[in-house]
């Protein structure tokens, strides 16, 4: 068996890629910092342990009711880890395949600075719009809000 695959599969099922946006509280480039994070999460640790040594990044942690969580946040490793990674061993559901697009794209955005630019959020804010679906009922910030410490409403953009 490969596990490259296997473990693909897994994360079709249970893995989520993201980005969120925070507050910074110096505003010396931007008025948000923006993060991107591949996680997984099982009560089972050995699958999560198994990500951790096959793609050769990444953090452990768990939390008291015993869930176990893997995360990827370091845009470096993202970039040259977990993207290559699931460019070769790919996902088959349609909707992983979108947000693993999307989460390249926002990715490639970081790499090249647009992440400090008001043009730059607005086209990540554009970008992460339909990922997750649902998702936007739990973030924490909502575009308005983003938008409104860049000075301007969701109305200016559109």
């Amino acid at each position: 068996m490969n596990i490259g695959y296997y473990l693909a599969g897994f994360a079709d099922g249970e893995g989520s890629f993201n980005v969120s946006f925070r507050k910074r509280r110096d505003y010396t480039r931007a008025p948000w910092k923006v993060s991107l994070c591949f996680n997984v999460s099982q009560r089972d640790e050995v699958i999560l342990r198994m990500f951790q040594r096959h793609l050769e990044c990444g953090t452990m942690r768990t939390r008291a009711d015993g869930v176990w969580y893997f995360e990827v946040n370091r845009l470096e490793e993202i970039a040259s880890n977990v993207i290559p990674f699931f460019e070769r061993f790919g996902f088959l559901s349609a909707k992983k395949q979108r947000d693993f697009s999307k989460f390249q794209k926002l990715a490639l955005l970081m790499k090249d600075g647009q992440h400090l630019s008001h043009d730059g959020l607005r086209s990540m804010l554009s970008i992460r719009s339909d990922m997750n679906d649902g998702g936007a009922r739990r973030r924490k910030y909502s575009d308005e809000q983003i938008l409104s410490l860049l000075g301007e409403s969701s109305e200016t953009t559109r």
